[in-house]
């Protein structure tokens, strides 16, 4: 915590430590950020509870939980919550620890909380996460009493359900409520796909059992994109591969290629935002290159590539370059030196050439 502290210091502003840790000790952005004001906070304005984590009495998340809910109070105030917190850290749990420190912000600080909390409740949204095995996560920050009664309503009409159809659980009823309100009025809804296949008739036949990618998801297993596939509402973009590479084939030096279907071919390439770490959908990142256009920087699918607003903005930080390896592949170097490579996973794995004059599919 100390060391981390002291490199936060001297390393440059806040968003460039943050991405150098990220890439050093291989997290999320997320995870660094909370890392680097973890540890800024414990060494600067919590010494008790540093002193608390250094004996053992508490672990790095439950100090999380102190910091956390201090970060934007004043100086004054957090030392009065660090304080108060000195005999209510040792043998409790991290959501017992949260109510205290919310408690004792609340205490302290009534004014200020008073003012976070309305700039909180303007800052509701939705996001997005996906999991393993087919599944993600949409989650929304909303005002308590908002998800409050969202939740106990979705409740009520799941148990109603559950009264006539015992083959869900109330889980899975409340889950279907869910995702029928949101995408219909009516409540029957269904979910529209748009899938990026690159022709593999035989998986799509089912004579393959090769997995496909679901932009912006990862790879997903051969029986659910045939279900997605044959859905009268989905539409279908073909995608032609190398099969000795398994990337997107590129354009010959003598075609043009319109900045459109640049574009189009980049996000299916990449998928995601290219920085090491970073799983931004690219159909929700920007077209960047690598090399700044003002710099010579050529617009193609070599220096091009998908990168989210934040790490776009990143080699604009002191220190921070980048140097294009081919294919919208590039070499990044941090402030302290370190080079990270980064490389759009290919579509499929490589194939060997037919042993006969069969084309391929």
């Amino acid at each position: 915590m100390r060391f981390i502290a002291e490199f936060a210091a001297v390393g440059g502003s806040r968003r460039s430590v943050t991405e150098e840790v990220a890439l050093r000790f291989s997290v999320s952005r997320n995870q660094a950020f909370l890392l680097v004001e973890t540890s800024c906070a414990l060494v600067a304005r919590l010494p008790n509870t540093l002193a608390a984590l250094e004996k053992g009495d508490i672990d790095l998340f439950k100090a999380s939980k102190v910091s956390h809910l201090t970060r934007e109070v004043s100086d004054e105030v957090a030392a009065q919550v660090d304080a108060f917190m000195v005999k209510r850290l040792a043998g409790r749990d991290p959501t017992a620890i949260r109510k205290s420190v919310s408690g004792a912000v609340q205490k302290f600080d009534r004014a200020g909380y008073k003012a976070r909390a309305e700039k909180k409740r303007a800052r509701r949204h939705i996001s997005l996460e996906h999991e393993d095995e087919t599944m993600s996560t949409l989650s929304g920050f909303l005002p308590s009493e908002v998800a409050g009664s969202i939740y106990a309503s979705m409740s009520r009409a799941a148990r109603a359900r559950r009264a006539q159809d015992k083959s869900r659980t109330l889980d899975q009823h409340r889950a279907d409520i869910f995702a029928e309100r949101l995408l219909a009025e009516d409540g029957h809804g269904k979910p529209r796909a748009h899938i990026h296949v690159y022709v593999d008739f035989l998986t799509l036949a089912g004579a393959r059992d090769d997995p496909a990618i679901l932009a912006g998801y990862g790879p997903i297993p051969d029986w659910l994109v045939r279900e997605i596939a044959s859905d009268p509402g989905s539409t279908w973009s073909r995608l032609i591969t190398d099969p000795a590479t398994g990337q997107l084939l590129e354009a010959g030096a003598d075609k043009y290629r319109s900045p459109a279907s640049l574009a189009r071919l980049i996000r299916a390439r990449d998928r995601e935002c290219t920085h090491p770490g970073c799983h931004r959908p690219a159909e929700f990142s920007e077209i960047d290159h690598i090399i700044n256009w003002a710099r010579d920087g050529r617009t193609d699918h070599h220096n091009c590539h998908a990168a989210c607003k934040i790490h776009n903005l990143l080699k604009e930080e002191p220190g921070w370059s980048a140097a294009p390896t081919g294919n919208g592949g590039m070499t990044i170097t941090t402030p302290s030196g370190r080079t990270y490579d980064a490389t759009p996973e290919p579509l499929h794995d490589p194939r060997p050439e037919p042993e006969d004059d069969t084309p391929p599919f």
